[in-house]
């Protein structure tokens, strides 16, 4: 029996001439998927496998495809004849594309054999003369086939070899997935012994020692097991008993290890290749001479069968001594073990005549954590899904370990400085910032931001460039715009006879959801609002007699300067009065609303688009209707006309009630605020609604002539009585004119088993809807065109903008630099810049 061992990823080349059996052995040992065939892709692109015509178009298409499944790492079996060097030679180049291994399976059979089976293939047989030619490159190829970039070559010269041939699937060495810890990852310890055994008894190891009292073997007694990410020597007082622990570590299955570059060039040293001796490895030559005999050989060989990176629990943690990026995670080949070893460098200098390293974590988008070190750092943190361990232990810093999952750092410091660094130790985010300074890098091109704990949220360009003018143009000073609200998703298209929107289809989405504990809040004609309030103007570097900020859901100045100050100053005594400076712990907090009345925001649109619509239509249609019945009177039928212009003259009177209604002065300016955003040091996007919407009352209370109330109703959907009481309670308010009510999960912030839950379905009012979709809107034609429409797109959107929103709090609130602020500011502007169906 003949095993054949492939990676479960990777290329493999079938191999042999016309007549060998290739295809039949590709049908017995792989998918039918995973098989290109040559043959196959002639008649893709001919129509006929035999037409050898088309062999240049079907081999680029082959190539194109295979490259696509070694992208998606699906294991690709090519059956061609593949004889000739130059035909191996691209299909190799398509697997380095991808940084797969290639496999070669050679069928080399006897000449005559092959002879005979082309000779009863019928019209798939090929000249003899082919067959023969193929064969000579063949056994030419033979000789040389291994130095072509083959990981492995199998000839199988028999017919019973080819027979009995069996196909072994093996991972790859870097593949540990089905490894899921816990671990505890530990930084570059470069030969500090001391301070590695201070940090296995931090973390609850028990270390066991020799006749001679050396560290071999470190055990936790609730089966952690450290994983060591490289540069275990050089530089430190004892790399030989640093080499001794973590050997005795692996070999005993309770530490995994990936090389790092001083082991790299240690293995090369012990193997008698020529290195420099510099960077420490003169001194831990000298200790390795030192031990025992047979030592330094063991060593050697443990190095050298380290893998260059690790990929473990189910893919969500990998480890490599420089970090990796996303695509290498998981593959094999040259430029990936150099990139774990070495990390990326930009080809320039730095001041201290070092390499300058390329900031791949800061482009890392990967769902796995990337741990790494290489480069001393003077603290541990997470950049963009990774983190460097390396805080510089030889040079006097600290050794760091991280567990996993728990992402626990632990550290020991440096006992003393045992080495001095080329450079000075720089911060994992880079060269430090002045936390107010903005800059157009933050803003611009493709982003990723990153909201902790709740996702991360792709800008594209082109919602960058429309936010940028927006921004750029209309924003108040970014100092005081911390927060911008979501855009509300509407409910789905209801099925009731009149209505575009309806109640039940908020609840089913909740109950699809699996939530249950609903409140039903008024939604008020206004205009969203955000309200910054600040007793300390220094806090948002505001100057002296600034009280805060009110702005629209664009980042917009609401109300000129006089009197926003003096509303601004309403709001002050209305929250002394109400107690919540000392019960928030807070010189400043934020509120999110409405601002009424809604033509304080929307009078241009009102006096320019709506009155001008219902005063044309009004007259159009009360001329029509008179005309109409001077005709109906003369004898002349135009009923039907004449119905359908009053049902439109009736709806064009109705519009112009709607906006009406939404009308009003500036002395009758309120605030409705439904949610306490963020105060210093806390959000509180996890308080339920309960709390907020008391909160309000209160402010409502202590200051009527400025704050209303939000009327609302808790609902509990496994009671019907409390569905029946919301529907009629949005019945009755929006017969009354209000916009209508938005349903939102009682908890707040709720994440179920498909992501996070929407924050709010908004539901309006039959009436309020005319504006939105013209005074005819509810004619059974124009309705059922209104209801196909998607929410999909709608509902992503808003949270991918509340996600951003609630980031922006928790920096605000976190005190942490304006600039990370803005960008997620930024962002939900950005979002808001795409457009949507205009149906919804």
């Amino acid at each position: 029996m003949s095993e054949i061992r492939i990676p479960e990823v990777g290329l493999v080349l079938l191999v042999g001439v016309s007549g060998s059996g290739k295809s039949s052995f590709a049908a017995k040992h792989f998918g039918g998927f995973e098989v290109l065939s040559s043959d196959m892709f002639r008649g893709l692109v001919g129509n006929d496998p035999s037409d050898q015509s088309v062999t240049p178009a079907a081999f680029e298409a082959l190539n194109f495809v295979a490259g696509k499944r070694l992208e998606a790492g699906l294991l690709t079996v090519v059956d061609a004849t593949n004889v000739q060097q130059s035909a191996r030679e691209k299909l190799v180049e398509v697997a380095r594309a991808q940084d797969c291994l290639v496999s070669a399976i050679v069928l080399d059979l006897p000449v005559n054999l092959c002879l005979e089976r082309n000779a009863v293939r019928g019209g798939g047989a090929v000249a003899p003369a082919v067959i023969d030619r193929q064969h000579r490159a063949l056994k030419k190829s033979l000789r040389s086939m291994r130095k072509e970039g083959f990981a492995r070559v199998h000839v199988l010269s028999t017919e019973d070899e080819i027979e009995q041939a069996v196909i072994h699937r093996h991972k790859l060495l870097n593949d540990f997935r089905d490894q899921h810890g816990p671990f505890d990852v530990i930084g570059d310890v470069h030969g500090c012994l001391d301070e590695l055994l201070m940090l296995l008894g931090s973390l609850g190891y028990v270390v066991v020692r020799d006749e001679q009292g050396r560290a071999v073997d470190a055990e936790h007694p609730e089966g952690r097991r450290v994983i060591f990410v490289g540069d275990l020597v050089d530089r430190g007082p004892d790399s030989a008993g640093v080499l001794r622990l973590a050997m005795g570590m692996v070999g005993n299955g309770h530490a995994l290890s990936v090389p790092g570059n001083h082991e790299d060039k240690l293995v090369r040293a012990l193997r008698g290749r020529k290195v420099s001796l510099t960077g420490g490895l003169d001194a831990t030559m000298e200790q390795l001479a030192a031990q025992e005999e047979g030592f330094a050989r063991r060593v050697a060989d443990f190095c050298d069968s380290l893998v260059s990176h690790l990929v473990l629990d189910d893919g969500k943690l990998v480890i490599a001594h420089a970090g990796l990026l996303e695509n290498y995670h998981g593959r094999a080949s040259g430029r990936v073990r150099a990139f774990a070893l070495y990390g990326q460098v930009t080809g320039e200098l730095d001041d201290y005549g070092m390499p300058v390293r390329h900031p791949w974590a800061n482009e890392y988008r990967g769902d796995a954590a990337v741990l790494y070190g290489h480069t001393p750092v003077t603290e541990v943190a997470w950049i963009n899904n990774t983190a460097c361990l390396d805080t510089g232990c030889v040079f006097g810093g600290a050794l760091s370990a991280m567990r996993h999952p728990e992402r626990e750092v632990i550290q020991v410091q440096a006992l003393r400085k045992y080495c001095e660094p080329g450079r000075p130790l720089q911060s994992p985010r880079g060269p430090e910032r002045e936390p107010g300074v903005l800059s157009m890098e933050d803003v611009s091109g493709v982003r990723f931001l990153k909201a902790e704990g709740l996702g991360t949220v792709k800008i594209n360009e082109a919602q960058a460039a429309g936010a940028l003018e927006t921004m750029s143009r209309f924003a108040i000073d970014p100092r005081w715009l911390r927060y911008l609200p979501p855009t509300m998703s509407p409910a789905e298209s209801s099925a009731q006879p009149g209505y575009l929107e309806h109640p039940q289809e908020a609840f089913e989405y909740f109950r699809r959801q699996g939530v249950t504990q609903l409140v039903c809040e008024e939604k008020h004609m206004g205009s969203r609002a955000v309200m910054l309030l600040a007793r300390d103007p220094g806090r948002f570097e505001a100057p002296d007699g600034w009280l805060g900020a009110l702005h629209t859901r664009t980042g917009r100045q609401f109300l000129d300067s006089e009197q926003e100050h003096l509303v601004l100053k309403q709001a002050h005594e209305a929250v002394e009065r109400a107690g919540l400076w000392d019960e928030l712990g807070s010189e400043w907090l934020m509120l999110d609303g409405e601002l009424m009345p809604w033509s304080l925001k929307a009078e241009p649109l009102i006096k320019d688009t709506y009155a001008s619509v219902a005063a044309s239509a009004i007259a159009a249609t009360d001329a029509s209707v008179a005309a109409l019945e001077r005709a109906a009177t003369g004898g002349i039928d135009v009923q039907g006309l004449l119905s359908r212009t009053r049902t439109r003259q009736s709806n064009a009177k109705a519009f112009r009630e709607s906006y009406r209604r939404y009308v009003g002065s500036a002395d009758d300016l309120r605030f409705a605020a439904f949610q306490v955003l963020a105060a210093e040091g806390q959000s509180f996007e996890t308080r339920d609604h309960g709390w907020h919407l008391e909160i309000s009352g209160r402010l409502v209370a202590a200051g009527p002539e400025l704050f209303a109330n939000t009327r609302h109703l808790r609902v509990d959907l496994e009671q019907d009585s409390d569905v029946e009481a919301a529907v009629k309670r949005w019945e009755s308010l929006t017969v009354a004119g209000s916009e209508g009510m938005v349903v939102k999960p009682w908890q707040n912030l709720t994440k179920a088993k498909r992501g996070w839950v929407q924050p709010g379905i908004k539901v309006r009012g039959r009436e309020y809807l005319r504006l939105i979709y013209g005074p005819d809107y509810l004619e059974e034609g124009n309705l059922e065109r209104l209801r196909q429409r998607a929410t999909d797109k709608k509902r992503n959107r808003a949270l991918h903008e509340y996600i951003l929103g609630l980031e922006a709090l928790r920096l605000t609130s976190a005190g942490s630099p304006l600039w990370k602020v803005h960008q997620m500011v930024f962002g939900v502007l950005a979002l808001e810049s795409e457009p949507l169906d205009p149906r919804l």
